[in-house]
């Protein structure tokens, strides 16, 4: 087939023909992508990888595909594939990692850029939010686990099914705690309650949730009721800026990266707010960077408004700073993040095939290229997925080693020095 293709593309003379015309441009193409591993093609023409097999053929369907990708692959490419006018064939994923790794140095746009700097105000916050997390309950529940647990999960052992992964990520956080049955914890941005239920029923604590999402909230509330834990986690729909609580340990799990740049600081602050400095500590796991860059353009416009991934230093000088609060350990779940990936999109498409998920095929296809593209930068490296625990500067007890968080016992002792 590629023989075939190749051989059709030889240059004619006389006036430039839609081939001809369809193999200049598909050459210009490759020479943006710069990557070794991608076919190009359209009906009337045929660039071969350089890497044989390739890992996917790009197929093009009409000239004004051509435009925008050259102009802005970033943002039109995604746009593209949602729309039907392009087509991986081959290995999806493989094909996006491939591009990342060749276009992570590709200049940012200045519209990017501005758009990042924009201020998360509550009201923007809760559209924000909304627009993502609210499409429908039933929707995550056919590729999410049974938990809904909507983030990394940690896979301690390689069989380990999703639903194993994500009670493991609960516990290895409450691990990293050492929580204390009878403490309370606050949950900031707690999805649809997952972990604050865990931690109250397995841990003994007491939680309070908070959130912007109404149906995420809605559905936590009765869930909380169903299982007889409503007495021991309750759940704000509230903005995190707002919450003036005491607490022994704060958790925020896939909450920073909606923050936005320009509020971390108020993060920093609500953390200072919160958590008790004498005993208190915390842990925050979110997707993050290596180095400043604003989210990807078709990410933000069309899955997550107003998110921002930010970077390690941007965390610890913005937030950690501001609630005069220090590093205790970071752990770094890249590759774990790619894998829960993997399973959610394997899950996605099998509801997609059976035809359970509903909207219209651009959603479905747009949504199978948001979790394929998201695998795909955590193979590349281009995001990570940070764990960061935390106690107040002048903490006077913090863990003495790791040891206990993986030999089995209940969690961290966070001890003084000379603790024993």
């Amino acid at each position: 087939m590629a023989h075939s293709l190749q051989s059709s593309v030889r240059p004619t003379e006389g006036p430039v023909s839609a081939r001809s015309l369809d193999s200049w441009l598909l050459h210009r193409l490759a020479a943006r992508i710069k990557t070794s591993r991608l076919a190009y093609a359209t009906d009337a023409a045929f660039v071969p990888a350089a890497e044989r097999p390739p890992t996917a053929t790009l197929r093009l369907h009409g000239r004004q595909t051509f435009l925008g990708l050259l102009a802005n692959p970033e943002l039109f490419f995604g746009d593209a594939f949602a729309e039907g006018r392009i087509d991986i064939e081959g290995d999806l994923v493989g094909a996006l990692e491939a591009a990342y790794r060749s276009l992570e140095d590709e200049p940012v746009h200045l519209r990017d850029r501005l758009q990042a700097r924009k201020k998360q105000t509550p009201s923007r916050a809760r559209r924000n939010i909304h627009s993502h997390y609210d499409l429908s309950n039933d929707f995550y529940g056919l590729w999410l686990d049974r938990e809904l647990v909507y983030s990394c999960a940690y896979f301690d052992r390689p069989d380990a099914s999703l639903e194993e992964a994500q009670i493991a990520k609960m516990d290895h956080i409450c691990r990293k705690l050492g929580l204390r049955s009878g403490e309370t914890v606050i949950d900031i941005g707690s999805g649809w309650g997952s972990l604050a239920l865990h931690m109250a029923r397995r841990w003994g604590v007491r939680a309070i949730g908070c959130n912007v999402s109404h149906e995420q909230v809605r559905y936590a509330r009765e869930r909380a009721r169903r299982e007889g834990l409503a007495d021991r986690v309750e759940f704000l729909e509230e903005d995190y800026r707002r919450i003036d609580r005491r607490c022994d340990a704060l958790v925020s799990v896939g909450m920073l990266e909606h923050v936005g740049r320009q509020s971390m600081v108020d993060f920093g602050h609500m953390m200072a707010r919160c958590v008790r400095r004498d005993g208190g500590r915390g842990l925050l796991h979110f997707i993050g960077r290596d180095r400043p860059r604003p989210i990807n353009a078709w990410i933000a416009r069309n899955v997550f408004p107003g998110g921002y991934i930010p970077t390690l230093d941007e965390v610890t000088r913005d937030a950690l700073a501001t609630a005069h609060c220090s590093v205790v350990d970071v752990e770094n779940l890249r590759f774990h993040y790619a894998r829960t990936l993997h399973h959610w999109r394997l899950r996605y498409e099998r509801a997609v095939a059976q035809g359970r998920v509903g909207f219209d095929e651009r959603f479905r296809r747009l949504w199978r290229l948001y979790l394929a593209g998201s695998e795909a930068a955590f193979r590349a490296g281009s995001l990570q997925l940070f764990q960061v625990t935390f106690a107040p500067s002048d903490a006077a007890h913090l863990p003495w080693t790791r040891e206990r968080l993986y030999d089995g016992s209940p969690g961290l002792e966070w001890g003084g020095e000379g603790a024993e």
